[in-house]
């Protein structure tokens, strides 16, 4: 049986924040998948095609950081949306990509949580 929940990949390089990002993802009633970085990302990208939208984390040393694979995931794959987070930058220190969003750590979870449904309700080729 198909699921029809939408399904968030959450990219985070600490273990404990990646855990929480995907409890909130998967209480919110999304489908969660996890990576530790940049590379693992998009791996999970290329093997999934039913990823809607991606939730990561900006400074994920050592590796591509969130911005760079933010501007990677909007040239291969750009009907998925972008979700940045960050402790250390916000915009306009950050370039983001075309109709990414951006929330301040610590997040807000009810915030993050509106934004994910309402990306998921856009059409795919938006």
């Amino acid at each position: 049986m198909a699921s029809s929940k939408y399904t968030i990949l959450v990219v985070e390089d600490d273990p404990l924040l990646r855990l929480t990002a995907a409890d909130m993802v998967e209480g919110a009633g999304f489908e969660c998948l996890e990576a530790g970085g940049a590379d693992e990302a998009l791996s999970i990208l290329e093997e999934r095609s039913d990823i809607r939208i991606v939730f990561s984390d900006i400074d994920m040393p050592p590796g591509a950081d969130g911005i760079t694979l933010a501007a990677e995931i909007k040239e291969r794959w750009p009907q998925i949306a972008i979700v940045l987070t960050s402790g250390h930058y916000k915009p306009p220190e950050i370039a983001m990509p075309h109709g990414g969003m951006f929330f301040p750590k610590p997040i807000k979870e009810n915030e993050v949580i509106s934004a994910f449904k309402k990306l998921s309700a856009r059409p795919l080729d938006a």
